[in-house]
């Protein structure tokens, strides 16, 4: 069973949805059947690639005031503290995440994917230094068991692993995707948001239950 899953580093839903989901996967009777797949979606490929803003700059460019935003941050920290993820509420830059997207495709292409994944988003929620700097997208990578080397070569061509993103965004679009986390199951089902881990558990024993069902008898 293959399960896709479009996401952004920079959304704290994902980061919580993707912790929900790995609790139902891991107490998935077949979880050694069942692939996944990351796919890259940027909530705002808008933003400049070549500086990030604070959270109080962002929470104003959607019509939030810094006690709003805090209030929400707030709420978020609690989600995800719930689901043993660590969060910090005052420090968080937002900016361009297609870099990390495109070191994300190189961590796939070497079996890491899920892991650099893992710490990007860490980095990004829990750390004390912005995840758009491009040292710390390196040592997190290194971390993850990449080639430095080979980190700093992906980042300095912009065209390194481009089309990969590209093509999971218009895949996105094709599906009608609009927003992350979304999870594929199969192609055949679709679960937006991070819901509760009995939602993903159900939505797991579901689509097996019907891809048994479809099995032909064997002769």
């Amino acid at each position: 069973m293959r399960i896709e899953i479009w996401s952004d580093v920079s959304c704290p839903w994902c980061y919580i949805g993707k912790a929900r989901f790995t609790k139902a996967l891991v107490a998935f009777p077949h979880r050694d059947e069942v692939e996944v797949v990351h796919r890259s979606f940027e909530l705002d490929p808008r933003l400049a690639r070549t500086r990030s803003t604070t959270g109080p700059e962002h929470a104003q460019k959607y019509g939030m005031t810094p006690q709003q935003a805090r209030a929400a941050e707030e709420d978020l920290a609690r989600l995800a503290r719930a689901e043993g993820l660590d969060y910090l509420v005052d420090f968080r830059d937002h900016g361009n995440t297609f870099d990390l997207h495109r070191l994300l495709h190189l961590a796939a292409s070497r079996g890491l994917g899920n892991t650099l994944l893992d710490l990007f988003y860490e980095g990004n929620f829990s750390a004390e230094r912005s995840i758009y700097d491009p040292e710390h997208q390196v040592e997190l990578a290194v971390r993850a068991g990449l080639d430095e080397a080979e980190i700093r070569t992906v980042l300095a061509d912009p065209s390194t692993y481009a089309d990969k993103v590209r093509a999971d965004e218009s895949e996105a679009s094709r599906l009608g995707i609009t927003g992350v986390p979304f999870f594929v199951i199969d192609r055949r089902y679709g679960i937006s948001g991070a819901q509760l881990t009995a939602t993903f558990t159900e939505a797991l024993e579901r689509a097996w239950t019907g891809r048994a069902a479809e099995r032909p008898l064997s002769s």
